[in-house]
């Protein structure tokens, strides 16, 4: 299959906007005026195909911090160059690994309180006691906001699980004395127009698995890999570097031991297999898209 009929496939195969996004768009909407910021969190792996860009026009008056979460798994030097990126264009970012970094709280709250300093000051100026800085937690389907919130908070306050579409309702959270945090569902848009980002998307876990063709997923998500790192999957799978994404995904299956009857390579579970270890990090550190020069 080449690459072309995969962005062929790929036009027909994801589609996933039920209603319950739609609701939470409105309910978004809704609710932007009672907050004074929003933290917009998205997957360091994917800085710009994690952005919704419903939420960018629904938003766009509001201060913004952009976490880029997730960094454990993506390539540390492509993270760096993304945060340089956001602060060119004026965007407050910083990155996490929302698992595991103790200093994250400090950082959040923080830049958080620095990007709702003038409505603070506002306040005093009419003589009023400064309120806690109301944030709305956003982003794409499993990409780490109830984990952030839980960090900020310092206890599971919000629902986090390992796969999309967990939250399903506005929540509101005192995360610190400083800071309240609206926790959001997972919201994605109704089309998408640029296939390689319904891809990596996909990749990524944010699309449910039962909606897709995984073979395709897979076998794109390895193109675009070996576009960028060249021949670490070559060396993962002991290839000579000149097979094709299939014929890769191939070697893969057996090198898993994942074979049908009669020895021949199961595609399809090398193919879940394969989107398994990417999401968990356990072939490398990858960033599947690199910040525009």
């Amino acid at each position: 299959m080449n690459q072309e009929q995969n962005n062929k496939d790929m036009n027909t195969a994801i589609s996933w906007y039920p209603g319950h996004m739609e609701k939470a768009r409105r309910q978004m909407q809704e609710s932007l005026k009672a907050v004074d910021m929003i933290i917009e969190v998205r997957d360091a792996r994917m800085p710009l195909a994690s952005a919704n860009p419903l939420l960018q026009k629904m938003t766009a008056a509001k201060p913004r911090l952009i976490i880029l979460a997730k960094s454990d798994l993506a390539d540390p030097a492509a993270t760096e160059k993304w945060i340089q990126y956001f602060q060119n264009e004026e965007t407050a970012c910083i990155s996490a690994d929302l698992l595991h970094d103790a200093s994250f709280r400090k950082k959040a709250i923080q830049a958080s309180l620095e990007l709702t300093s003038a409505s603070r000051e506002k306040m005093k100026a009419k003589g009023m006691r400064p309120r806690a800085a109301r944030a709305m937690a956003a982003g794409i389907p499993n990409v780490g906001k109830s984990t952030l919130i839980n960090r900020i908070s310092g206890r599971n306050s919000a629902k986090a699980a390992d796969k999309p579409g967990v939250t399903r309702s506005l929540l509101w959270i005192h995360a610190d004395p400083t800071l309240d945090i609206m926790d959001t569902p997972g919201v994605l848009w109704p089309k998408f127009e640029d296939q390689k980002t319904a891809i990596m998307l996909a990749a990524a876990g944010t699309i449910k698995d039962t909606l897709l063709d995984t073979k395709v997923i897979a076998e794109t998500a390895i193109h675009i890999i070996r576009d960028l790192y060249q021949d670490v999957l070559e060396k993962e799978y002991g290839a000579a570097g000149n097979e094709t994404d299939m014929q890769i995904l191939e070697l893969s299956a057996i090198k898993r031991n994942l074979k049908r009857e009669g020895g021949e390579a199961d595609i399809e579970r090398a193919s879940m297999q394969f989107l398994l270890e990417l999401r968990r990090g356990r072939l490398g550190r990858f960033t599947l898209e690199m910040p525009h020069a």
